[in-house]
């Protein structure tokens, strides 16, 4: 079974997102985390195969948690992708370029979403 954490302040959004990957087919476990404070007390417990965050969020921000994450050679490997309402070019590439996998813009499409999870998933079990 492959782990994904969601970390979205957003419980509409955590909930949307989970709804989307559970229906993937595939046996994973979906943990939530309201911000990326939340997000950094859980990576020690679980070993994650997957990350999704958001930016926008209260204490620790989504990019924030890219650089923790990236730079942590513990977590260096997880796939990590950006699920935000941020769209322009410049967010785009600093979380690129900050050690993000993927970028996907909200509103998302769910297929695409799926699409590379599955990818990403593939990738790294």
């Amino acid at each position: 079974m492959q782990r994904i954490l969601i970390v979205e302040d957003s419980g509409t959004m955590r909930s949307l997102i989970a709804s989307t990957l559970e229906e993937l087919g595939e046996p994973v476990k979906v943990d939530e985390a309201e911000n990326g404070f939340e997000a950094l007390r859980l990576l020690p417990r679980v070993p994650y195969d997957l990350i999704l965050t958001d930016i926008n969020m209260p204490d620790i921000n989504g990019l924030e948690l890219v650089s923790f994450v990236k730079r942590d050679e513990r977590y260096a490997g997880i796939p990590l992708v950006i699920v935000s309402t941020e769209s322009s070019e410049r967010d785009r590439d600093k979380g690129l370029e900050l050690g993000a996998d993927a970028y996907l813009v909200k509103p998302f499409d769910p297929d695409a979403l799926r699409t590379l999870v599955v990818d990403l998933l593939g990738r790294s079990g």
